[in-house]
């Protein structure tokens, strides 16, 4: 099966599931409140319907545009404008004649069903799986710089440590590029000396102009030597794949990031390198080019055999079902907290990081070409966690929208006319279909010219 294959089926079940639920998250309030529910469905059925069957009042279907969801609650203003049911008297079993406080319930419903799956998803990934981390502190000899005129614009430099980003100390490597992107300051040390920073304001401008150099920053590796390549002037040199180099003529050499600038200095020249092959060393002639490479591909090496190399220490944390309750609750507040710091990031256009904004493809480009349970859950709360918050937003359309006029009935007594809102419904969906433009457009743009 195609690795598109793959994202794209993922992508569909994640989104199916998470459609389902949020719609749900209406219908079981509304049901219970006794709200008379139209219809219940999947993706959107403008004209037709791929699927649809009538049970009691309500139409349940499957629709054949796949952007969403939705159910139709009768007496509401919503995304099918039937403004001729709107023109008749109030029933009792329409949602326009339920008291504010259950009417703001059913509009909660969405947001709050996929807070609490997203919740759920990783509670259960933190019972299942655990947590293995590399702790930032115990990262040997700071940091490697893999992008230097990306570090220059941070200010950071290969051996840097990071210490904190906005004065909060970062536990684990894996949050640490997240943490900057959403950062204002950062904290290193450097030979010793703690440095403060400020990160520059449209530095997600600076990683978005060439993706493939995003991930700027790495923890330092040794030089390990892959397959020799059939072409290489040093084939014959008597190394090997695996061998780790740990020195270059006369120079030790601890970490890959070390190599170049010592090449340089025997470019075109004759010269020996020292590797550790199994525990042992030996010394191997070997031909430095006039561009100061040796011919060989670069290898990798287990996290594992990093650790045992002293390079960092891994962290693995074993949860019972009990323990993992408040470690899945702490990983879905994490995560949104994180998003709504990256929301506040795309709308300063300063930032840049509008320019980031992905619609379908980007959110595909999320899942792996593998099919993987761990991913795919992980992937899905992710995902979960961004429609709740991109849900709850007071743009007229959303469910947010709905839930700031019922706020202002409840504290004003005064409820919003059904002309009002017909018209803040057509905005927000004029606004939302916008939204949806731009951020296919960027991915349109992305693939053309990029």
């Amino acid at each position: 099966m195609s690795p598109i294959l793959i994202k794209t089926i993922q992508f569909f079940l994640s989104l199916s599931l998470l459609i389902v639920l949020h719609e749900l998250g209406h219908f079981i309030p509304a049901k219970i409140f006794k709200t008379r529910v139209e219809k219940f469905y999947l993706f959107f059925d403008i004209k037709w319907s791929l699927f649809k069957k009538k049970i009691g009042e309500t139409v349940y279907g499957i629709g054949w545009l796949p952007l969403g969801g939705y159910v139709k609650i009768a007496g509401m203003i919503d995304e099918s404008m039937d403004t001729a049911q709107m023109a008749e008297e109030p029933k009792p079993w329409e949602f326009r004649s339920k008291p504010a406080w259950q009417r703001l319930i059913i509009m909660l419903g969405g947001v709050t069903v996929n807070f609490i799956l997203a919740v759920v998803i990783y509670i259960g990934m933190a019972y299942s799986y655990g947590d293995q981390y590399i702790p930032l502190n115990s990262i040997k000899d700071g940091l490697w710089i893999t992008e230097k005129n990306i570090g220059d614009k941070l200010g950071v430099q290969t051996g840097d440590k990071i210490l904190a980003v906005d004065g909060e100390e970062i536990e684990r490597y894996r949050d640490l590029f997240g943490e900057i992107i959403n950062g204002n300051q950062i904290t290193i040390e450097r030979e010793g000396q703690v440095i403060e920073k400020d990160i520059p304001i449209d530095f997600i401008a600076t990683l978005l102009e060439d993706e493939e150099k995003i991930r700027f920053l790495n923890f330092r590796i040794p030089f390990t030597i892959g397959p020799m390549p059939k072409d290489s002037h040093n084939k014959d040199s008597g190394l090997e794949k695996n061998d780790i180099i740990t020195s270059i003529g006369s120079d030790p050499v601890s970490f890959f990031d070390q190599a170049k600038p010592l090449l340089e200095k025997y470019k075109g020249q004759a010269t020996t390198v020292t590797v550790d092959r199994d525990g042992q060393t030996m010394q191997f002639p070997v031909q430095v080019t006039d561009s100061a490479t040796i011919g060989v591909s670069i290898g990798s090496i287990l996290y594992e055999d990093l650790e045992n190399k002293g390079f960092f220490t891994l962290e693995t944390k074993k949860y019972s079902f009990a323990e993992a309750i408040p470690a899945g609750i702490s990983q879905g507040w994490n995560t949104l907290s994180s998003y709504a710091k990256q929301l506040k990031k795309i709308f300063n256009p300063e930032t840049g990081a509008y320019k980031g904004v992905g619609g379908f493809a980007a959110i595909g480009s999320l899942f792996p070409d593998t099919w993987d349970w761990r991913m795919f859950w992980n992937t899905t709360a992710l995902i979960s966690i961004i429609l709740a918050f991109m849900n709850i937003l007071p743009i007229p359309a959303l469910d947010g929208g709905h839930v700031a006029f019922l706020l202002y009935e409840m504290v004003s007594g005064r409820k919003p006319s059904d002309r009002f809102l017909e018209y803040a419904q057509m905005i927000g969906f004029f606004l939302l279909i916008a939204l949806l433009l731009f951020a296919n457009g960027n991915d349109v743009y992305k693939w053309l010219v990029k």
